[in-house]
């Protein structure tokens, strides 16, 4: 970083500081963040605390501090993201608005059984049922940047509901079982209250799916674009009665269509190529199982897909955009989710985000608060080095301006 930068990382810490208070803290945080910025290969506490400390008889006692402040220490976190939060975003939004908000888990493999929240289950970072945490994210995005801004750690039942297992991870009483969408919900629900900017929130159809999420979303004043899964039904709106249609699934309603209802639509340009595919989109209204008749739920858009290969649709997404706005531009925000691998990508490789060691529930939130707050301050100068015009000048490194 050149010195204007570097002022601007102390001047940033410093605010960080202000929120921590304690001297300790201050300097522990400045610490742990320098190290999650570095080029260590590992960036768990003890290597971090080694490359610290450039006396070797105090290696072990900057480790014991180290700890102590991530693994014990109390501090909070939602002070310390909301503020790295609309750091990163005064600087995204000089280029474009904040639109998106995109929800995602990723999973965190792990051995043992003692980690908070592990246990083997699914995750789409390993592509199967594994031993690992489930985290769940809430990412901003405008047209040019994106930036995570909160994470939680989903806790199954068995360690919800263990009391032995809730005192060995030093598990809050004020937390109890949440379901994944609950989780995401309530991220959204935080954004919301503390003047996030935002218009839509994107997700995939494990989100998508369940109605009380979709419906939640709209009830928070937001609009939706997310997947959801070929068996959902929907009435099909057209000039007769809704009323004495039958859902079909959205499966079966793009087999119906056939090819010559798809038509070609890019979205964005990807590595050496343009991202395109055929794209049917249709008025819908949804039937949920929530007991109120269809007729009476919201009419929104069913975009399917067919993609280039395949014998019939396999992608669907229902969406609240207005009806006025283009297929194209539909289709491009829709797409806009692809910048949460992006964020996974980018935390794990360059920050470290997975290579926390502790099993405890605070200092699981400790360590990726600190790690969002580094992807904070890289984003923002991001925005001001990289601006939109130079959008498809391509840089060899991941993080071009780590320290």
């Amino acid at each position: 970083m050149d010195a204007a930068a570097q002022q601007r990382l102390d001047a940033y810490f410093s605010g960080i500081g202000d929120i921590l208070a304690h001297p300790l803290r201050r300097e522990s945080f400045a610490i742990y963040a320098m190290g999650l910025l570095g080029e260590a290969e590992r960036k768990s506490i003890e290597p971090l605390a080694a490359r610290a400390c450039p006396d070797p008889t105090r290696v072990q006692a900057a480790h014991q501090s180290l700890q102590h402040f991530i693994s014990n220490a109390h501090w909070d976190d939602h002070a310390v993201r909301r503020y790295a939060a609309r750091y990163a975003i005064a600087a995204m939004a000089e280029h474009a608005p904040i639109s998106a908000w995109i929800i995602d888990d990723t999973g965190f493999l792990k051995k043992g059984e003692h980690s908070v929240g592990v246990q083997r289950q699914y995750t789409g970072s390993a592509g199967k049922i594994t031993n690992c945490q489930i985290g769940i994210s809430l990412s901003v995005a405008t047209r040019y940047h994106h930036v995570p801004i909160d994470f939680e750690l989903y806790l199954p039942r068995s360690w919800a509901d263990d009391p032995a297992r809730r005192r060995e991870a030093r598990i809050p009483a004020s937390v109890q079982y949440k379901s994944r969408i609950d989780l995401a919900l309530g991220m959204i629900e935080r954004a919301v209250r503390e003047g996030i900017p935002g218009d839509i929130v994107l997700a995939d159809p494990f989100y998508g799916n369940a109605h009380d999420f979709r419906e939640t979303v709209r009830l928070l004043g937001l609009d939706y674009a997310v997947g959801i899964e070929a068996p959902t039904k929907v009435l099909l709106l057209s000039g007769s009665d809704p009323e004495r249609c039958t859902p079909v699934s959205v499966g079966e309603l793009g087999r119906r269509l056939g090819r010559r209802a798809f038509r070609r639509i890019a979205w964005r340009e990807g590595t050496g190529r343009t991202l395109s595919s055929r794209f049917a989109l249709r008025r819908v209204r949804v039937a949920n199982r929530d007991g109120i008749p269809i007729a009476h739920h919201e009419p929104v858009w069913l975009l399917i897909e067919w993609l280039d290969g395949e014998r019939q649709p396999t992608k669907f997404a229902l969406t609240t955009l207005p009806a006025r706005m283009s297929r194209k531009e539909i289709v491009r925000i829709y797409k806009e989710r692809y910048r949460t691998e992006k964020v996974y990508e980018e935390l794990k490789g360059e920050l470290g985000l997975d290579h926390f060691e502790g099993r405890r529930f605070p200092g699981w939130h400790h360590h990726v608060t600190v790690a969002l707050s580094c992807y904070a301050f890289v984003v923002a100068e991001r925005a001001r080095h990289f601006p939109p015009s130079a959008e498809r000048t391509r840089f060899p490194e991941p993080f071009p301006l780590a320290a």
